[in-house]
């Protein structure tokens, strides 16, 4: 689609705004994204995760991922900072599930960034720390 430039709701009438209307950053992840797709939802509830039937990222921030000894069983760390080095690799098809410590910020830019590309990707709601109190499963790294 062409962009369309409409003016900005502001007391300056000069700027322009540059709207986008692209259906590639619609949060589906279904990998072809159309304006059919319903809405990926953007998290999980602790409890519901099953790290046995779905792809689970760490995406802990490094100093966080170190000073820890826990993490969720088959879940491959990827470095946050890094996204654009590994975001490429990640399967359109297949759910993935991420979390971090507290399911805050760094789980919201990641999946952000994860469905605009067409992830199929949600976050644990409280990150870690509300799986383990969901008595999710934890393995020693």
């Amino acid at each position: 689609m062409e962009p369309v430039a409409q003016p900005l709701k502001d007391s300056d009438s000069l700027r322009t705004e540059v709207r986008v209307e692209s259906y590639a950053l619609k949060r589906c992840g279904c990998g072809s994204p159309t304006d059919k797709c319903p809405d990926l939802p953007r998290t999980i509830e602790p409890a519901k995760v099953n790290p046995d039937s779905t792809l689970v990222f760490d995406v802990r921030r490094e100093a966080d991922y170190a000073a820890s000894n826990e993490a969720i069983p088959g879940a491959l760390w990827k470095n946050p900072d890094k996204i654009d080095a590994w975001i490429g690799a990640l399967p359109l098809t297949q759910d993935v599930v991420i979390y971090c410590v507290r399911g805050g910020a760094v789980s919201n830019s990641v999946v952000d960034r994860l469905q605009a590309a067409g992830v199929k990707a949600r976050f644990i709601e409280g990150g870690l720390e509300a799986y383990k109190a969901a008595g999710g499963k934890i393995v020693r790294k």
